[in-house]
């Protein structure tokens, strides 16, 4: 809309030239002529620069460049020596319009060029045509006004086609923001349903294989059902937990340190050893985000207890201090298979568990280490607070 409104502008400028010129014919040797050649070149060099620049192509604008350089600059400086004639003075309207073009698109020596021949063809044109001092100083001054106003113009332009390039960079890089936000959230709720997943499963392996050996080694049958019966109840809270993993509902979470008791009791329940939980410091809430790993941390631990060393005891200490909250998980080494012991229990974590423990811990800033301390195997997570 708006370009149309510009050609409009121009167009009837044009026109509006034309009629003032040639309504009373330019006076002096050969001015008619000359006004005539003047008008239609300027005609056509405004018309090839419109048509040129219309081009969305910036290749295509950029070939003829030199050319409408040169045809503009001759069709200005012929339009000033041509107006000083009498009867002729709109003809420095197509002056300034070349002008306006120059200044607008090009860089300001080319401007300034063009507008130093404009002038110099004009005062060439004042001595022959001897035309008026008020003339001869106010169309000069006339022509430096409207190169000022293209360069302004011209500055404008590119602070908005900066502005413009900018909001799109911007709205890239927010698009590129939500993709990662996405990637970042997939990959938190696969930890999620690993971490229940590889808890829940290894724990209920544990389960059945208990309940087989008390069928095939005791024939204990009341025992063995007991553990079913356990291993059902730990897949209904299994699946619980996996919905609420599928559900990101991580601000579910009790504060930390009732979350690990809860688990001891579970553990205890299930695999019939001594669990026993301290907390040292003085306890506080702390976010989601570092009590979640933390306690999927415990998990892990426990459950890898209950696979290399059952049968013995746990001990979860969750320590809190001024710049960080630290839980170590302690249990002695499993003894060696031996041939009239039952085999070591399997799980299905396949080892990947604590390696995505520590994956999590370092997102926030915190460590995981696993190893034998003092004859003992030990897991310690430590997250910043």
């Amino acid at each position: 809309m708006l370009r149309t409104v510009s050609w409009l502008m121009r167009v009837g400028t044009y026109a509006f030239i034309g009629l003032h010129t040639f309504t009373g014919p330019p006076a002096g040797p050969g001015a008619v002529t000359l006004a005539v050649v003047t008008y239609a070149l300027g005609g056509l060099a405004l018309l090839l620069w419109e048509l040129t620049h219309a081009r969305g192509d910036e290749a295509a604008r950029r070939a003829p460049r030199m050319r409408m350089r040169i045809l503009l600059g001759v069709a200005a400086a012929l339009s000033g020596y041509a107006s000083a004639f009498p009867h002729a003075g709109a003809l420095i309207g197509l002056s300034l319009m070349a002008v306006m073009h120059l200044g607008t698109e090009l860089s300001l020596p080319v401007g300034w060029a063009v507008a130093g021949c404009t002038v110099v063809a004009l005062e060439t044109g004042v001595l022959v045509a001897g035309a008026s001092r008020r003339f001869a100083l106010g169309y000069p001054m006339l022509v430096a006004l409207i190169l000022v106003a293209s360069h302004n113009r011209r500055a404008y332009r590119i602070r908005a086609e900066q502005s413009a390039a900018m909001l799109a960079q911007s709205e890239l890089l927010r698009a590129e923001q939500r993709r990662v936000a996405v990637l970042d959230e997939r990959t938190r709720i696969a930890r999620e349903i690993h971490d229940v997943l590889a808890h829940s499963l290894g724990a209920l392996s544990i389960q059945i294989q208990a309940a087989s050996a008390l069928l095939t080694d005791h024939r204990d049958i009341d025992r063995a059902v007991t553990v079913l019966d356990g291993a059902r109840r730990l897949t209904a809270d299994g699946l619980a937990e996996t919905r609420r993993a599928v559900h990101a509902l991580r601000s579910d979470l009790a504060p930390l340190d009732e979350e690990l008791g809860t688990m001891a009791d579970t553990h205890r329940q299930r695999h019939g050893v001594p669990v026993r939980l301290r907390v040292e410091g003085e306890p506080s809430p702390l976010p989601a985000d570092q009590a979640l790993p933390l306690f999927r941390t415990a998990q892990e631990a426990l459950t890898n207890a209950a696979k290399h060393a059952p049968a013995q005891p746990v001990e979860v200490t969750l320590t809190y201090e001024d710049e960080h909250v630290t839980l170590t998980v302690d249990n002695p080494l499993g003894a060696p298979p031996s041939p009239r012991r039952a085999p070591a229990l399997a799980t299905v974590d396949g080892g990947y568990g604590l390696t995505g423990m520590r994956e999590r811990l370092l997102l926030l800033g915190g460590t995981l280490d696993a190893g034998v301390r003092d004859g003992q195997w030990r897991v310690r997570a430590e997250v910043p607070r």
